[in-house]
């Protein structure tokens, strides 16, 4: 418990500012701080160190944001669920229009089964949602989601948009 405490004191900040910038809302964005120290505390176990603790916490955060638009039936628009999704990956969050648009260019490259994966991450789904729509396990699909951000990011950098 000690260290969630010290990881709460750590980040509580930068995680309430991420999700200002999303919601615009402070008493919103106080609710999903909340919601997503008592995540971690109960995903603490399954963090396996691929990303940064602060990363981590990020997206137990915009998967909060995510469910609450949805469960609200709230719309977003499609280039900033898009933004986030690039941003997750490349520990940016800023993506210009151009990025934007060269990576739904590229999304739309790949095979049928990849582009659904990649929507349904951009949309918010989490991995079991996704597996059960594809009919894949879990882990395929986060797999097939990793590489294709790898790629894409591999492809932003060498064409000098990131």
């Amino acid at each position: 418990m000690k260290q969630i405490e010290q990881l709460y004191i750590l980040y509580k900040k930068d995680v309430y500012m991420y999700l200002l910038s999303l919601t615009h809302n402070s008493s919103l964005s106080e609710d999903l701080l909340s919601e997503t120290f008592v995540n971690a505390i109960s995903a603490i176990g399954n963090f396996k160190g691929q990303s940064s603790v602060k990363t981590w916490l990020f997206s137990i955060a915009r998967n909060l944001w995510l469910q609450r638009m949805r469960k609200e039936k709230y719309t977003v628009e499609y280039n900033d669920l898009l933004e986030l999704y690039v941003s997750d990956s490349m520990d940016e969050r800023l993506i210009t229009k151009e990025t934007a648009e060269r990576i739904a260019g590229l999304i739309l490259g790949k095979d049928e089964r990849t582009q659904k994966i990649i929507s349904m991450r951009i949309a918010g789904y989490s991995f079991a949602e996704i597996a059960h729509e594809v009919n894949m396990s879990e882990s395929s699909a986060r797999v097939i989601d990793f590489r294709a951000k790898k790629w894409m990011k591999e492809i932003l950098e060498k064409e000098g948009l990131r």
